[in-house]
């Protein structure tokens, strides 16, 4: 049989054209190689009814990093996407999920958590601190330190001045000291409503969590007291400054409670015992109780109502009710976090271990 040869020329030209096609196919190929796998055509599955349109999604969706290398199909990007198979996952979408309700307030006990005491440490700071306060008030109560006289009332604070040049109500100091007998006598009651609720282990641990910020309270206050020795505001009417009969007025020579003016007893005692209750409440009955919320607003309205009638009677300047309330809170509200404590493992404990020819017995403990 007689062959024949085709030779084909091939000019610049048309080599030009030919690599342009290839390049371009090339591209092509690539796109499609990048498009997700839910726009290519799935020959194994048979065609399916055309579904209702549905609505443009929201968020666009995101594309895979990673597509099949053995499809073939080559999809065109300009046309709408094709209906997604019934039995296909529906793709992913970018969605965003709110927090959670914001909790105010402390969080109740979790899990494991109660207060406990130690008979050593809170007898020492309840004993101690009762006994330091009451050598301090005997001492206080001798005249032995003598009052300095107070100064021009300029060098006040144009908060405090207004204790001066107000008219003194002779009631308020009874009023101030009923407000805080009814804390009192609120702390000592308290333990006794928690047995109600939880039991007499926690009327038991209450109770000495009251007397801990009780007298730790009264300790820091006789020592700040001593330590500042700030005349009161009812001294600055009855012992002037710069006048001669000041210094022959024995009310100005002989009583030492003259300048126990900072801090102030009553609003740093009624703020602890308040205190102490309202982290007690937020603790047991978590954030949304009414009794912890209920607690804290009866706290902080008689803490307010006795500070300001110690002021009104000329006992305690403004600052001073200030600071007595700040100290009394930071001590009421340490004392019951301390005594928190969470769930801990055994003071002793046995085990055994198999050993060559018998075994191996071991005692430990935290001591």
């Amino acid at each position: 049989m007689p062959t024949s040869t085709l030779r084909v020329h091939v000019t610049e030209r048309a080599a030009e054209e030919m690599v342009r096609t290839s390049t371009c196919f090339c591209a092509c190929a690539l796109v499609c190689a990048l498009l997700p796998t839910s726009a290519r055509a799935d020959p194994a599955l048979p065609a399916p009814p055309p579904p209702l349109p549905e609505p443009p999604p929201p968020w666009p969706t995101p594309v895979p990093s990673s597509v099949g290398a053995n499809s073939s199909a080559v999809v065109d990007v300009s046309a709408p996407p094709a209906p997604r198979s019934p039995t296909a996952a529906p793709p992913p979408r970018l969605t965003y999920d709110p927090p959670g309700p914001l909790a105010w307030g402390p969080q109740p006990l979790e899990a494991g958590q109660h207060f406990t005491i130690d008979p050593v440490a809170d007898g020492v700071l309840i004993g101690g601190g009762a006994a330091i306060s009451g050598l301090l008030s005997l001492i206080l109560s001798t005249g032995e330190i003598r009052p300095s006289l107070p100064g021009p009332t300029s060098d006040l604070l144009s908060i405090d001045r207004l204790a001066v040049t107000q008219h003194v109500d002779p009631n308020a100091g009874t009023y101030s000291t009923i407000g805080l007998g009814a804390s009192i006598v609120f702390a000592a009651a308290d333990p006794f409503l928690s047995a109600y609720r939880d039991g007499w282990d926690a009327a038991l641990v209450d109770a000495v969590m009251y007397a801990e910020t009780i007298s730790l309270t009264e300790t820091l206050t006789d020592i700040t007291k001593i330590a500042v020795r700030r005349p009161r505001p009812v001294d600055y009417a009855t012992c002037p400054y710069n006048v001669p009969s000041t210094m022959s007025n024995p009310a100005c020579q002989g009583s030492t409670d003259l300048q126990l003016s900072f801090f102030s007893g009553h609003s740093a005692t009624v703020g602890s015992i308040g205190a102490t209750a309202t982290y007690l409440a937020f603790q047991r009955g978590g954030a949304r109780s009414a009794r912890a919320w209920i607690t804290l607003a009866t706290s902080l309205a008689l803490t307010t109502f006795v500070s300001i009638e110690r002021v009104r009677a000329g006992q305690h300047f403004p600052t001073d009710v200030i600071a007595g309330s700040f100290a009394g809170i930071m001590v009421g509200t340490l004392v019951p976090h301390l005594h928190k404590h969470v769930q801990e493992a055994p003071t002793v404990w046995i085990g055994f271990a198999p050993a060559q020819g018998g075994g191996t017995a071991t005692l430990g403990g935290l001591f």
